[in-house]
């Protein structure tokens, strides 16, 4: 690190915090320096634990005056190397601003501090007959997930992360404290700061409060499963559902190994045929009427077996093997270690994509299933690699790049849900054109020494300057 020693600035920290939460501890760098995807990890120089707002901008303040980088850090969960402090420096840990400070069940909203969970929020929530509707399957923080714009299986009925939304507090990069929103429902005023914020992946500055829409908890919810002879098939039935209007809460797709997989794992004894995991909520006359239009449409596209839960265990049961899919890949391939590609695309193109993937997984001769949100076009190919077989890992790029490139030349995106990290920053001009110098105009506005996050989203020279 530039003109100064990590002593010096630990010390300089520990004067501005305290020295609790401060550390050079090498194993608490360690943890801070990978997430849970194939990427190499980087140690950072220093973590630290924020306790408030305050504590943020002044670890900030000290960063903007000593060029020091900084990341910021939820739980780790993140899957295209977000957190890895790619130039070293700081790592700013969240885990002790947890708390859910206001629940304003009047108008559906509730404000928390960032290293809040999901499952500790949902928990909080449920006292008021409330739920937080995105669920990413990881019981990631809730500032990393606006942080990578998070969705997943509810998104096709209730939205993203970007959807819930409606405040944000950040730390500018010069220790500014701002606020993006307000807790109207709507507003004219200003440019989109809640939308511009959410997915910039620590880039632009570091969430300290999150103010989120949430939702009544449905008075019924019915689950199910129906399997289909091939993968076209059950995507067909997809879009029939979605023509039909039809307010689906959950449909997931499993390719034939996956469900394989669950099997073996979960104990289960599901047919293993491509299967769509549905779900519905509503209340008990409406559910009826969706659940049996459901049963007619599939039956349209050959449906093989269709079979509904009601009663909270089955419903718990069926989500939780699909839950459980990756950590089943990775139980039943001691030794390697999971690759996940994220691709979305306009439904119409999404079972040509899937089909394609399976072919080229094939091809390359590797192990890895199917599984999508194919309510939103979003799928993922879950790949088991031994990290120490370059010809394998060469393998694994390459299908990576035909995934993205189909889905990029149909009108798709690099990423539906994981985000950029540095992993996708390569398909960032193919997919956004001239857009691209607009990202890195707002990034040089906002971090003009380029050290939030460095080296993630947009383009740096080999110094490390913005291009």
């Amino acid at each position: 690190m530039p003109q100064h020693t990590t002593y010096e600035l630990v010390e300089l920290l520990k004067k501005e915090l305290s020295e609790e939460q401060v550390t050079v501890n090498k194993t608490v760098r360690e943890l801070h320096s990978k997430d849970e995807s194939y990427h190499s990890p980087r140690l950072p120089d220093i973590v630290v634990f924020p306790k408030n707002t305050q504590d943020v901008s002044r670890i900030l303040k000290i960063s903007s005056q000593l060029r020091v980088p900084v990341v910021p850090f939820g739980l780790g969960s993140s899957l295209e190397g977000h957190v890895i402090p790619v130039e070293g420096g700081i790592t700013i840990d969240f885990s002790l601003m947890n708390k859910v400070l206001e629940v304003l069940e009047n108008d559906f909203l509730v404000k928390v501090q960032p290293g809040v969970t999901r499952s500790q929020l949902n928990k909080e929530l449920k006292k008021y007959g409330l739920f937080f509707s995105v669920d990413p399957g990881a019981d990631a923080t809730l500032g990393g997930m606006v942080a990578t714009n998070a969705s997943g299986t509810t998104s096709v009925k209730y939205g993203v992360m970007r959807d819930q939304v409606r405040d944000l507090e950040v730390v500018l990069s010069d220790g500014m404290v701002i606020h993006t929103g307000n807790l109207a429902a709507k507003s004219s005023s200003g440019f989109h700061l809640n939308g511009l914020f959410t997915g910039s992946e620590g880039t632009l500055g570091c969430f300290t409060e999150l103010t989120l829409r949430v939702y009544g908890i449905p008075e019924h919810v019915a689950a199910g499963r129906a399997s289909f002879p091939t993968v076209q098939h059950a995507v067909e039935a997809v879009v029939s559902i979605l023509q039909a209007g039809i307010p689906i809460a959950r449909v997931e797709l499993v390719d034939e190994p996956s469900i394989r997989q669950v099997n073996r794992f979960s104990d289960t004894h599901y047919l293993e045929k491509p299967t769509l995991f549905l779900e519905f909520h509503g209340n008990e006359a409406g559910l009826k009427q969706d659940v049996e239009f459901t049963q007619e449409l599939v039956n349209g596209h050959d449906c093989e077996a269709i079979q509904f839960e009601t009663d909270t265990a089955s419903r718990n049961a069926l989500w939780e093997a699909r839950h459980n899919l990756a950590y089943a890949y990775i139980h039943g391939n001691p030794g390697r270690k999971m690759m996940v590609t994220d691709v979305c695309l306009p439904i119409s193109e999404l079972a040509g994509a899937v089909a394609h993937a399976r072919k080229n997984v094939e091809d390359l001769g590797l192990t890895g299933g199917i599984v999508g949100h194919v309510g939103d076009g979003n799928f993922h190919v879950l790949l088991m690699l031994d990290m120490d077989n370059a010809e394998e890992l060469d393998k694994a790029n390459k299908l990576n790049e035909q995934i993205v490139l189909y889905a990029l030349e149909r009108g798709g995106t690099c990423t539906g849900e994981h985000g950029v990290g540095f992993g996708k920053q390569k398909y960032q001009q193919q997919e956004h054109g001239d857009a691209l110098l607009v990202m890195e105009k707002i990034k040089r506005a906002l971090d003009p020494n380029n050290l939030l996050n460095p080296g993630k989203i947009v383009r740096t020279d080999k110094k490390g300057a913005i291009i």
